[in-house]
């Protein structure tokens, strides 16, 4: 049974709210006083809290709810606060939802609103729980594995990378496909960092930012003379990578006439230098990366199909930083490092961007606001996302109560699981079920 601490100084609202949520399920503890709070939270462990502004009478400035707020926040930093006062300054609830407050309800309260209020804190708050777990999890999975430093806690990604320690020990070719920015490069360096060529060179080329006429001297070298300006031998990245991995990002921007090269390289290891008749061979591992449609370029004339399957043995999907909502504020913290903390609005906005760059636009995000952020915590303000690009700016009835209600029934109550189905975040979520009176089971 959960259980919900309610502080309040009036012994009315208390009964009142012990009979409405009584009946509701929950169990329920009261305290008048601070004092008196803080050691039932000590010995109740209660799952959520509802909390007043004012316990002193004739008091209105709501100081001493901000102080209890504060302290429970610093010694319960996971557990939900819901404030409820009718005398108070509306500049403090603001400060207090930014610090983490979960909502503020206003006196004389409305039952069903509260009720789903609560519900909705209290299912967040075990979704924040389950991702711990799942983190820890992840963590006992993934032990004695060199991840290098990828940042994570979503299903997808999990999956992914557990396919990649997989195939990390193979000498296959890899394919690793997905948008810009998702993180591409970071996958190629685990399935180097766990194969058997680790203590080798890992050589990465980037295809789309190598001129077409150097493409050539670029991939296998070129003697001295084979070009104006090189007056001596230089050796290719095939050479560079023997023993090693090669990784090919943007592979897709290969012009045709090097398609040709690297396919016999690939097919034999063999190759010679530009303005050389010497055949060289090396023993590479090639990983490549792209985020065109490579099928589409092949019917196209643009993509050689032979080399596509040399290349594709085997593919890795990266999905788009937002089909993997879960990993948003583990990354965003990662990238804040000792900077000042997200305030709940500021988690919010990030849960509702559709980040369109991908991870590489939610770093820059992120350095941007600690840099200029001038408070105690990083804000949504601070932020600055493009308000057309968040979801949190759409109406709430752009999803039909229908439509809801039909992608809770399929994904069997999982508000997560409705949501990923919508394309919203899970709070967006909530918000529209509130809109709509519709109440969870």
């Amino acid at each position: 049974m959960l259980k919900i601490l309610v502080i309040d100084d009036n012994p009315a609202i208390c009964t009142a709210l012990q009979t409405l949520f009584g009946l509701h399920g929950y169990r329920v503890f009261c305290a008048d006083s601070p004092a008196s709070a803080l050691a039932l939270l000590a010995s109740a462990a209660p799952d959520l809290v509802l909390q007043d502004m004012n316990f002193v009478t004739g008091a209105i400035d709501g100081e001493q709810g901000k102080s209890l707020f504060y302290q429970i926040r610093q010694h319960y930093p996971a557990l939900p606060i819901i404030l409820m006062t009718s005398w108070t300054q509306l500049n403090m609830v603001v400060e207090l939802i930014k610090a983490g407050a979960v909502d503020y309800i206003a006196k004389p309260w409305d039952d069903q609103r509260l009720l789903l209020t609560v519900a909705n804190a209290l299912k967040l708050a075990q979704l924040a729980q389950q991702q711990q777990q799942q983190l820890q999890q992840q963590q006992a999975a993934f032990a004695g594995k060199n991840l290098c430093g990828l940042v994570f806690a979503s299903s997808k990604m999990q999956q992914l990378l557990q396919m990649a320690l997989q195939l990390a020990p193979a000498q296959a070719a890899v394919l690793i496909s997905g948008p810009n920015g998702a993180g591409k490069e970071g996958i190629a360096n685990v399935l180097h960092a766990n194969s058997r060529r680790s203590t080798k060179p890992l050589i990465k080329v980037n295809m789309g930012a190598l001129p077409a006429e150097l493409m050539e001297a670029e991939l296998f070298g070129a003697e001295a003379g084979a070009y104006s300006g090189l007056s001596k031998a230089r050796i290719g990245r095939f050479e560079a990578a023997d023993g090693g991995t090669l990784f090919l990002d943007e592979i897709g921007n290969l012009p045709l006439a090097g398609q040709i090269k690297l396919l016999r390289v690939l097919q034999s290891g063999e190759f010679e230098r530009l303005g050389s008749s010497q055949t060289r061979k090396v023993d590479v591992r090639v990983i490549s990366a792209t985020n065109a449609d490579l099928p589409k370029a092949i019917s196209q004339g643009q993509f050689r199909q032979d080399l596509y399957y040399r290349l594709n043995v085997v593919e890795l999907r990266l999905p788009a930083l937002n089909e993997r909502i879960e990993d948003i504020l583990p990354l965003a913290r990662h990238f804040l490092q000792q900077a000042k903390p997200l305030s709940a609005d500021a988690e919010q906005a990030l849960l509702d961007y559709t980040w369109p760059g991908n991870v590489r636009e939610l770093q820059n995000v992120c350095q941007r606001a600690s840099l200029l952020a001038s408070g105690s915590q990083i804000t949504a303000l601070d932020l600055a996302l493009p308000q057309s690009l968040t979801s949190s700016k759409r109406a709430l009835d752009d999803i039909d109560q229908a439509s809801l209600e039909a992608a809770l029934a399929q994904a069997g109550g999982i508000v997560s699981r409705a949501a990923k189905q919508l394309g919203i975040s899970r709070q967006a979520f909530y918000r529209r079920l509130e809109y709509y009176g519709i109440t969870l089971p």
